[in-house]
């Protein structure tokens, strides 16, 4: 199973200047969850915002530079060396808005895990605009912002049709 596993504002905002936007120590928790033990595929800009790799996880860094290396880190040159590293387990697809882009346009992906931060920021990277032709809502949970979570907020699951 390939799956994008994104955090997005009601405007698609992604990211701000190579950052997370927002604070929701509620996705932080579930991404943690849903992606131990598992393949984490990200773009070269998305992990050196991270700065290291994330703990029990292996991380795949996609990037052109054939010269790159990052200790405790798998490097691919393409999303497809990416998914063919990452093939004999669920792999998740973690950004950056690009990587999102290709995996979504090539039809590499089976599941979107989406967070529905509901509020608009001003940002300079984007998610994919999710086309319901080719994606079915499968669950959602909603939430209200609480002492530790500044926004209202929701985990969307879809797949492919």
């Amino acid at each position: 199973m390939i799956t994008i596993i994104a955090a997005i504002a009601k405007n698609n905002a992604l990211g701000k200047d190579n950052d997370l936007i927002w604070h929701l120590p509620a996705d932080l928790k579930r991404f943690k969850k849903v992606t131990s033990g598992h393949h984490i595929l990200m773009g070269r800009n998305t992990f050196e915002s991270i700065g290291k790799p994330l703990p029990n996880r292996t991380s795949v860094i996609i990037t052109r530079n054939q010269d790159y290396f990052k200790d405790g880190c798998l490097i691919a040159n393409s999303i497809e060396d990416a998914l063919e590293i990452s093939k004999d387990d669920d792999a998740f697809i973690i950004g950056g808005a690009q990587i999102y882009k290709q995996a979504i346009e090539k039809g590499l992906v089976d599941k979107l895990d989406i967070t529905i931060v509901h509020h608009d920021f001003e940002a300079d990277v984007f998610f994919p605009e999710i086309d319901m032709n080719v994606w079915k809502e499968v669950a959602r949970e909603d939430f209200k912002a609480d002492e530790k979570n500044k926004y209202d907020y929701s985990f969307v699951s879809y797949i492919r049709k």
